[in-house]
């Protein structure tokens, strides 16, 4: 699997400077490979961008595509939540995201995300 799905926690770690979390994010740069972010993702995590540099700086790059949660999207993620018994829909965006785009998911929240999608290779921040 190439590429990766940001979830709030992996955002938040990597804000924090999160050692660990810069260097998946700065490995995963440097072997090309694209990072996904789903907007409601970053609606978790925004609060003030004049605290946020590093945060905004990570978006900004052209390789960081911030995934849109639009109606179709939003009726899928409700749906897979449905499916399996739960009910955060940005958690299932993150799957659903990392799914269409075969990436790896780095998570702070390894249980409910393989509540989503048992087959999902998950990286634990």
């Amino acid at each position: 699997m190439a590429g990766l799905t940001l979830d709030a926690g992996a955002l938040i770690a990597y804000e924090r400077g999160d050692r660990r979390m810069i260097a998946r994010i700065t490995s995963a740069l440097d072997h090309e490979d694209r990072i996904a972010v789903p907007a409601g993702v970053i609606a978790q995590v925004w609060r003030d961008g004049r605290r946020q540099a590093r945060l905004a700086r990570l978006l900004a790059l052209d390789d960081v595509e911030v995934v849109a949660l639009d109606g179709l999207a939003a009726r899928a993620a409700g749906q897979l939540c449905g499916v399996t018994g739960t009910t955060d829909v940005v958690d299932a965006s993150v799957v659903l995201c990392a799914r269409a785009r075969a990436h790896r998911i780095a998570t702070s929240d390894p249980d409910d995300l393989a509540r989503l999608d048992p087959a999902a290779e998950l990286i634990v921040v």
